[in-house]
Formats: C-alpha cells, structure tokens, sequence
C-alpha cells in the first residue's frame, strides 16, 4: 500500500481493523497521530519529558479501551479527549507534589523550544534574529502556561490544534455554546496579559 493510500484510510477504519486483530492498524494509528498529539500535550503541560509520558499513556490507554470504542464516534477527537485528561491529571499530581518551580528550572534549562510560536521560527535568522524568537517564545509560553485552565485547553484546540467547534466540544465535553465563549474568552484572556508583559518590558 502507498503513502498516500495509506493516509487515505479513515481512522475508524484503522479501528476496526485492530480490533478485527490486526496489530499493525494500530500501530498505523499511533504512526498517524503521535507528532501531533506530543505537539499538543506538550503545550499543554510545558515540558518535553511530561508530554512523551502522557502521549505514551494516551496510546495504551486506548489500545486497552478499544473494545469499548464507539464505532459511531469519531477516533481524533475520542483520542485527544484522553489525552487532554491524561495532561490535566498530570497538572494537578504535579501541583500536588510542589513541583512547579522544578519544573520551571528543568524546562529553562533545556530549552524547550516546543512553543506556541515555533512554527514561525526561521532557521536562516541570525544570532539577533532569533535573540528577539526566543524571547518572544518565552514571552508567550509564560502567558499560556500561567492561564487558567479551561481557557489553556480550549485556546490549544481551538488555534493551535485547529480544531472545529463541534470536536473542541466532544474533546471537553462542554456544550457548543460554551466552546465559542470560552474561546473567545481565552483570546482576551491572552491579549490583555501579552499586552501588559510588553508595556512592562518597555
């Protein structure tokens, strides 16, 4: 089967297939999606080694939980769903266990970079240009990380994973109404404290 064949077939089919006993399909699964996920849980949570966790813990709980998959649902959005909670549990153990200013000194000092805005880095920039992008990363990854949580997850579906209403609704499990307030409140939310940090700066 080609590449392009293969990114042909619908999720669900991979599902099925799996379940048919087809071990691959589901490694195709896994294939398919784990760059985006590790992309998306790491701004989530804000640390490289915490996302890998998470994804990995995502992907064996789905492959525990295939049985009971509802062959009329939709499989991204059921699967970000677990990862969104996987993540938020994750937070909260972490917080539970004074860990946050760890954490803070680990990611400083590995340069983490898997931020809101590295897709726009460029890497033929000089040492000033990318100066400046780090910082602005920085900038941002701090507003993000320090936004209340229904507006994180909701901001990260919504512009970074593109999400439509309709699956940021299953993924959280809040009503369609919801989602497009709360965004809108989570892009506030965000203008206001980037605006502040850089008239501090300045």
């Amino acid at each position: 089967m080609h590449t392009g064949e293969l990114r042909d077939v619908p999720d669900e089919q991979y599902m099925r297939d799996f379940l048919a006993g087809d071990a691959g399909a589901f490694e195709r699964l896994v294939q398919r999606y784990a760059t985006e996920l590790f992309n998306f849980v790491v701004r989530f949570v804000g640390s490289s080694a915490a996302a890998e966790d998470v994804v990995q813990e995502t992907f064996l709980q789905v492959h525990q939980s295939a049985e009971g998959f509802d062959r009329e649902r939709r499989f991204k959005p059921w699967l970000f769903t677990i990862a969104a909670n996987k993540a938020r549990d994750h937070l909260r153990g972490r917080a539970r266990k004074r860990e946050r200013s760890a954490d803070a000194v680990s990611r400083g000092a590995e340069n983490e970079g898997q931020s809101l805005l590295d897709v726009l880095s460029d890497p033929t920039a000089g040492p000033e240009e990318r100066m400046e992008e780090d910082e602005q990363r920085q900038l941002v990854r701090g507003i993000v990380d320090q936004m209340p949580e229904n507006l994180r997850e909701v901001l990260l579906l919504g512009y970074y994973q593109r999400f439509p209403y309709r699956d940021i609704a299953e993924v959280l499990g809040i009503p369609l109404g919801t989602v497009k307030s709360r965004l809108h409140a989570a892009v506030a939310h965000f203008a206001a404290a980037y605006r502040d940090r850089v008239e501090r700066r300045s």
